[in-house]
Formats: structure tokens, C-alpha cells, sequence
């Protein structure tokens, strides 16, 4: 019977044990959002560097092709 009950949850009577861990929660919780906005960052500056580098190449083949029709 004490398996139905669930023996491994605490939910301790003294509600200010739960301070420490609402304030480990919320530095997580801030490194967490600082790390999504720095790699939201790093993507987006990859993505302008691939579109530059895919115009520069796009612009050298149509160079090239029109320098074999002349």
C-alpha cells in the first residue's frame, strides 16, 4: 500500500523549505532565458553571414556566365 502512496514525494510542513528552492528555480530559470537569447543571437548573425556568402556566390555565377556568352 505505502508503493500507491507515493513514499518518495515530501511536501514538508514548514512552508518556507521551499524558499531555497523557488530561488535555485528562478536562477535557472534566468540562465535559461539568457542562454535561448544568446544563441537566438549567434543563429541570426549566422543567418546573415550564409545569405551574404550565397548572394556573393550567386552574383559570381551569373558574372561568370555572362562572361562566357561575350
Amino acid at each position: 500500500m505505502n508503493v500507491l502512496l507515493m513514499p518518495f514525494l515530501y511536501f514538508p510542513e514548514d512552508k518556507s523549505e521551499y524558499i531555497p528552492a523557488a530561488i535555485s528555480f528562478v536562477i535557472f530559470m534566468i540562465l535559461l532565458v539568457i542562454t535561448y537569447r544568446w544563441i537566438q543571437r549567434i543563429s541570426k548573425k549566422q543567418e546573415e553571414e550564409t545569405r551574404e556568402l550565397e548572394e556573393r556566390i550567386l552574383r559570381e555565377r551569373r558574372e561568370a556566365r555572362e562572361k562566357q556568352e561575350f
